[in-house]
């Protein structure tokens, strides 16, 4: 392990991250209410602390990709770390333990949140909250490539390990544009919700915060209702739209610029998503129409939304679904775990992962028939590689491993099995509300530290794909690389 470049980098994260808080504080002038001095404060000590980081250390270009998984989980863990000095420093979240939850929330754009009153919170305090799932969103490291060109080709180790999904691909032949074309993506996306929200007659400030939380998939609300709180149709159709546009592969959107239409319509993983929606959509209205709704318009609009929601672990709500019957909450369940597609912002196990399981099965079938038939997973045009295929089956068993575990370590606290493996999916697939004791009319601030902590963990581990965190406790990461004296 190469320590110096690890704490180089990362050092320069933090710098990222000290200037990204600049926008905060703009907010907090420009309202003049009580969090300015805690946004000059957590700037300073953040851009002091990443200074030195990053002058401290000496540098070897190209990075390893045990360096690449050290940086992103470490980057990950301080950034969320210095992250929540504005809640301290503010007393907005008086607890640190609570505001380290609220931070990591935040960047891995879960969306769980132990705010049971947001709606007090300052102005500055509630931008940072929502701005950290849009930096989250697409990769903070992703965004450092994108800025410092002083990590030269090596940067595409911390590329692979911290984008989401099995394999990740460049779209351009450098992983720095192949950044910049993802950040011109998702920057567009978010402009034109803004606007279309403000056109619904959303103060622009509202929208902001409403659509870094969409384009980011995470979910904090800025009402303690939610999207609720905004009783306009049109409102909650953008905002459940945008969140599924936010699940989409954001490469298929470059493909689509570039007139590539074909290639997008015959996108299995696409095609999957958008079927699982629709299914789900409908199921849902249906059940909730007889049972509770009596006008299947208003039952379609709650059923798509709260569906688009979860399936993209954005986690905004506009009623409360743990209320509704049996079936439907069943369904959301079970969408906690399929989460959006390779590529995009969104958690959980992956469309991707789920088709080439589903194939798998299917050959399975295939081969009772005929034993010694050779029969290729492919999708698309493309023939799935054998170690890919392991790769998803042991991503997926260890998925559901931590699933049981964390279940069973949740329910110590004498919650009911349902609130205990809702909860653990809602964190683990990066969602937010869950059923039950965190149910969407709830907060995770009834939880003990202990399970706090133990939650903020499994936010780390569903936004970084399991193996990044729990690769870092191989002894064989940490033995050290001693560089040449000249370097």
């Amino acid at each position: 392990m190469n320590y110096g470049v690890v704490i180089k980098i990362v050092g320069y994260l933090l710098l990222v991250e000290s200037a990204l808080m600049i926008p905060a504080l703009l907010v907090a002038l420009y309202y003049n209410q009580s969090d300015i001095m805690a946004f000059i404060v957590s700037i300073l000590i953040t851009g002091i602390i990443g200074f030195i980081m990053s002058r401290s250390f000496q540098y070897k270009k190209g990075i390893k990709v045990k360096e690449g998984l050290a940086i992103v989980a470490f980057g990950w863990i301080l950034v969320s770390f210095f992250g929540s000095l504005p809640f301290i420093i503010s007393n907005s979240v008086p607890s640190w333990i609570d505001a380290f939850f609220e931070t990591v929330s935040g960047f891995t754009t879960t969306g769980a949140t132990i705010i049971d009153n947001v709606e007090i919170l300052p102005k500055g305090i509630l931008f940072w909250r929502s701005f950290t799932h849009w930096i989250g969103g697409m990769g903070i490291l992703v965004f450092t490539i994108a800025l410092l060109p002083i990590l030269g080709v090596g940067g595409f180790q911390i590329f692979k390990v911290e984008s989401p999904g099995p394999s990740p691909d460049r779209i351009a032949p450098k992983v720095r544009d192949t950044a910049k074309i993802l950040y011109i993506t998702y920057t567009v996306m978010t402009i034109v919700q803004i606007i279309l929200l403000v056109l619904g007659r959303m103060s622009l400030y509202d929208a902001a915060l409403h659509t870094f939380g969409t384009v980011g998939t995470g979910g904090f609300g800025i009402k303690n209702t939610s999207v609720g709180a905004y009783n306009s149709t049109y409102i909650h159709l953008v905002i459940g739209i945008f969140m599924a546009l936010s699940g989409v592969n954001f490469a298929l959107y470059y493909s689509l610029f570039r007139g590539k239409l074909k290639e997008v319509i015959r996108d299995e993983e696409l095609r999957l998503y958008l079927g699982i929606i629709i299914s789900a959509v409908i199921l849902i209205a249906l059940n909730i129409n007889k049972t509770m709704y009596n006008n299947f318009g208003i039952s379609l609009r709650d059923s798509f939304f709260q569906v688009s929601s979860i399936i993209t672990t954005t986690g905004y709500t506009t009623v409360d679904f743990d209320q509704w019957p049996t079936f439907s909450r069943i369904i959301l369940f079970l969408l906690m775990f399929i989460g959006g597609c390779a590529g995009s912002t969104a958690g959980g196990i992956k469309n991707i992962r789920i088709l080439v399981l589903l194939k798998l099965v299917r050959r399975e079938f295939s081969k009772i028939f005929h034993p010694r038939a050779i029969i290729p997973i492919k999708v698309g045009d493309k023939i799935v590689p054998n170690e890919t295929v392991a790769s998803i089956n042991s991503f997926f068993m260890l998925y559901i491993i931590i699933f049981v575990l964390g279940t069973m370590l949740i329910s110590l606290e004498g919650i009911d099995i349902e609130s205990s493996a809702s909860t653990v999916a809602a964190t683990l697939g990066n969602i937010g509300p869950a059923l039950g004791f965190a149910g969407p009319s709830k907060t995770y601030s009834q939880f003990s530290y202990a399970s706090k902590l133990l939650l903020s963990l499994f936010m780390l581990l569903g936004r970084l794909e399991l193996f990044t965190i729990i690769a870092l406790f191989s002894p064989s990461i940490w033995k050290k690389e001693f560089l040449p004296k000249n370097m």
